[in-house]
């Protein structure tokens, strides 16, 4: 139904009014007695073999839904209703900001792609704290944090650090964003002492609390190899807990859509199906680098079951939708996690029975 019905009027929005739109009709259902327990209904799938234990987490499927999407925390309740493991709320920053001029968001169906240029728009700290204190327990949320397009260099630190002390007791995990509109270009935001000044005082912080929340980097992938490698390093030697990988690209090689179009679009991340392949490079790259031993969030051009997969083999421990989501639709996450079934249970009848 959404294919067919629901997504051609949703492409002949503006893209971020589609987005608002759907946004306020998953609060709405959210609002009517047993409407989430429909959305369950028709689009959950539980299984044992869908479940991870993942940085001392119980993720009910690997599937999550990227930073962009809920910014303020608005309908994780209902998009965990249409089957995802886990939803990372955000960017959110410590004071709300309107972002860029619109347009800022722009679809290339040729390419089944996005390219954004938002400048991190949401409505700050104390709203996303607002709407995760009527949070369910069994939900697992992550927050991605950034700093305000305005922070002066000497306070960026301050800003992620202000995110962090005030989320701790709401989200189970913190994505710290180096690579967003907003912060400096990758030879910079990627750079191992201006890493460390943000997630210094992050460690210190954590080690006097109760409770452990933990950190992940994400990255670009347009980092070169080499500064992968040292992002990788880098975590090897912290008490980083992972890494997110990737972010959108400012690459805009080999696609469909026009030049005329592209140049009427103008800068912006790229996401969605052309940034697969490279995706799925980095998470290989930091996997093989780090031995396998900490867990990695893919994300980036997951369109299908397939993708999914792909990533999932290289060395990802959970992976997260959002191009892919919207070009497909909410059948998306219940379309991989029937097919991760599948592959288990044909990777269990392939085995051979204990003690043969």
């Amino acid at each position: 139904m959404y294919r067919k019905l629901i997504k051609p009027i949703l492409f002949a929005m503006n893209i971020e009014r589609a987005h608002s739109t759907v946004l306020f009709l998953l609060r709405m259902i959210g609002k009517i007695p047993g409407g989430r327990a429909l959305l369950r209904a028709m689009y959950r799938t539980e299984h044992p073999s869908l479940e991870r234990e993942v940085f001392g987490l119980r993720f009910p499927n690997p599937i999550g839904l990227a930073a962009g999407f809920d910014r303020n925390g608005e309908a994780f309740r209902e998009l965990s209703a249409l089957g995802f493991g886990f939803v990372e709320i955000g960017t959110v920053t410590p004071q709300p900001q309107a972002g860029n001029p619109r347009p800022r968001i722009f679809r290339l169906p040729a390419d089944r792609a996005i390219i954004n240029r938002s400048g991190l728009n949401n409505k700050g700290l104390y709203k996303a704290i607002a709407q995760l204190r009527h949070r369910h327990d069994r939900l697992i949320i992550g927050g991605n944090i950034g700093k305000n397009t305005l922070t002066q260099p000497s306070q960026v630190a301050a800003d992620y650090l202000k995110m962090f002390r005030n989320l701790y007791q709401y989200v189970d995990y913190f994505s710290i964003n180096v690579c967003c509109d907003n912060c400096a270009d990758g030879s910079v935001s990627h750079n191992k002492a201006h890493l460390m000044n943000i997630l210094q005082p992050l460690f210190d912080f954590r080690r006097g609390q109760n409770q452990y929340r933990p950190i992940l980097l994400k990255i670009s992938p347009d980092l070169p190899d080499p500064l992968i490698d040292e992002v990788t390093d880098l975590m090897l030697s912290t008490p980083l807990d992972g890494i997110v990988a990737v972010n959108g690209t400012f690459s805009r090689k080999g696609l469909e859509t026009d030049e005329e179009t592209l140049d009427e679009i103008g800068s912006g991340r790229l996401s969605g199906a052309p940034l697969t392949q490279r995706a799925i490079e980095v998470v290989r790259r930091i996997h093989r680098r780090s031995h396998g031993a900490y867990p990695i969030i893919g994300v980036g051009g997951l369109m299908n079951a397939r993708d999914v997969k792909a990533m999932l083999a290289a060395g990802a421990s959970l992976v997260q939708l959002y191009t892919g989501y919207i070009y497909e639709g909410p059948s998306l996450v219940k379309e991989i996690c029937r097919a991760l079934i599948d592959d288990a249970a044909s990777e269990a009848s392939a085995s051979p029975a204990p003690g043969k």
